[in-house]
């Protein structure tokens, strides 16, 4: 943990960006994987100047996904003036946060969520850069149902995360007159699925649709099997995809997870390349190429863009024009939407597959 530094005031030349994340805890891999993604596109700028002379930091704090700990984090960024709010890891963590960002009038960047209360209303303060669990959900229940599958039952974590991802399954399902068999719950940061795989795998569905982080889904994916559950099992991104891999080992073979990021192992596209070029500039230390910490490259890349475009003596407010001024663009064949009106960044998903030997295929 020593690459992550307290909170502390802005010095001069330097833009300071705040981060409240899971950095220990069932969530970890999600906030570690996301700021070493982020430090490393920073690490790279900071080395050939900076943008405008200015060197750019992140400040993480941990805040073991739990919302009464990121306001806190939160409260402590405002007292120290950072310049922005960046990468906050997951959905009830970053409902308490925005509201506190709005008041204070501060950027909040690319929060690692996709969640349509951080969307609507339309708030000039946050930023998006991926697509939505509507946007993800809808294309897991049309796959599920291009296939003839429509038994589907719901697993989700009991908090506004959760209710998120079921909205958008639910959503998704009423289009088709559907609705889903079953649903049962997690509490967040726990691993107790005896009742919710006792629940579903007596609705006999023929998918379940996870909307959880990866501890919690893992858990849940190994006790339905031993039970004799032989469905398949859907998951969004916002599980950990790599993590979600790493725990389940054999066991993750033929698990699908929807993807709002680029494949970080795929070099058709230019930003996978370049992504890949810089991990391995890194030597393989502090950061392992998964999608969290493209996601996290990915952020750093369009905070910078906006910055950019900032001015020489950048301020928040010429931060909120100049990420509004980045129209449409590709990011080495990502590609990106801001305006004045439009704050999302993208709506790109596609579904990835786990193979039993821990790798991800796309």
């Amino acid at each position: 943990m020593a690459g992550f530094t307290t909170a502390r005031a802005q010095p001069e030349g330097k833009i300071i960006l705040g981060q409240s994340a899971a950095l220990t805890g069932p969530a970890a891999q999600l906030g570690i994987q996301f700021y070493q993604g982020a430090k490393l596109y920073f690490d790279q700028v900071n080395a050939q100047g900076g943008i405008g002379r200015q060197q750019i930091e992140i400040r993480a704090l941990d805040d073991g996904y739990e919302p009464a700990r990121c306001a806190e984090n939160t409260q402590k960024f405002i007292a120290d003036d950072v310049f922005a709010l960046f990468g906050y890891i997951g959905t009830p963590t970053s409902l308490v946060a925005l509201p506190m960002a709005i008041k204070e009038k501060i950027p909040f960047i690319a929060p690692f969520t996709g969640a349509m209360a951080l969307r609507e209303p339309f708030s000039r303060y946050a930023f998006h850069m991926r697509a939505s669990y509507n946007d993800e959900t809808a294309l897991i229940v049309k796959q599920l149902t291009n296939l003839g599958l429509k038994k589907i039952a719901v697993f989700h974590q009991n908090d506004a995360y959760g209710k998120a991802g079921l909205d958008g399954v639910n959503l998704a399902l009423g289009r088709l007159n559907l609705k889903p068999v079953a649903q049962a719950t997690v509490e967040r940061n726990s691993v107790d699925v005896a009742q919710a795989v006792k629940t579903l795998v007596a609705a006999g569905p023929d998918a379940v649709v996870q909307i959880g982080a990866y501890k919690a889904c893992a858990a849940f994916i190994r006790e339905a099997r031993k039970s004799g559950y032989g469905g398949t099992f859907y998951n969004v991104s916002f599980v950990g995809t790599q993590a979600l891999a790493d725990e389940l080992g054999k066991d993750g073979a033929g698990v699908v997870v929807s993807q709002v990021m680029p494949s970080p192992y795929n070099p058709a596209r230019a930003i996978a390349r370049e992504f890949a070029e810089a991990v391995k500039a890194k030597g393989g230390k502090d950061v392992q190429a998964n999608f969290s910490s493209m996601e996290g490259y990915l952020a750093a890349k369009l905070f910078g863009e906006g910055l950019r475009r900032a001015g020489s003596k950048p301020t928040r407010e010429s931060l909120l024009g100049g990420l509004e001024s980045l129209g449409s663009q590709s990011f080495g064949g990502f590609s990106i939407a801001f305006s004045p009106n439009n704050h999302v960044a993208s709506s790109f998903v596609e579904l990835s597959m786990l193979t039993g030997d821990g790798r991800v295929r796309t």
